[in-house]
């Protein structure tokens, strides 16, 4: 089955900012509320500038920090609960296993994921896929959905 995709470019982080909240604000609107969030690039890339915005739009008031060290940053909100995962400094995807990664995915939950190479058969897979790439100018935002979620998702976004 083919899925939409889109490409969004940004200049300036405020222009990822506009992308992150509109991509939010659909994922949001869908009853129950559940993503699964691929983010790809290499490194100052942008993906945690990305899910910081995305995460503050859905009204997380704190500061949004990677989480390289931890693997995992919760944010409990009152409709959803959001799950930052890094897995850049992962050893072994089996360390997911151990620490209840299945626990992190489903009805109420927004699982955003960067470096997921590095995760293999130990996450859910992907709703929306977006690949971020650097050039002189601006950062490229490649947005592929996955699934029909994820393609209900990118229907409601407005910018993309």
């Amino acid at each position: 089955m083919s899925y939409p995709h889109s490409t969004f470019y940004a200049k300036t982080p405020e222009e990822t900012e506009v992308l992150s909240k509109d991509l939010a604000s659909a994922v949001a609107a869908q009853s129950p509320i559940e993503a699964v969030i691929y983010l790809d690039g290499d490194l100052g890339a942008g993906k945690t500038t990305f899910s910081r915005y995305f995460i503050q739009s859905l009204g997380h008031s704190g500061s949004v920090k990677s989480p390289t060290y931890t693997l995992v940053e919760p944010y409990e909100l009152e409709r959803v609960s959001i799950y930052h995962f890094d897995l850049y400094r992962l050893a072994d995807p089996e360390e997911l296993e151990f620490m209840g990664i299945r626990d992190y995915f489903g009805d109420g939950t927004i699982a955003l994921v960067e470096w997921s190479e590095k995760g293999a058969e130990y996450l859910a897979s992907p709703d929306i896929v977006i690949s971020i790439n650097i050039d002189p100018a601006g950062r490229q935002f490649k947005i592929e959905a996955r699934s029909a979620n994820g393609a209900k998702i990118l229907q409601n976004c407005k910018c993309i």
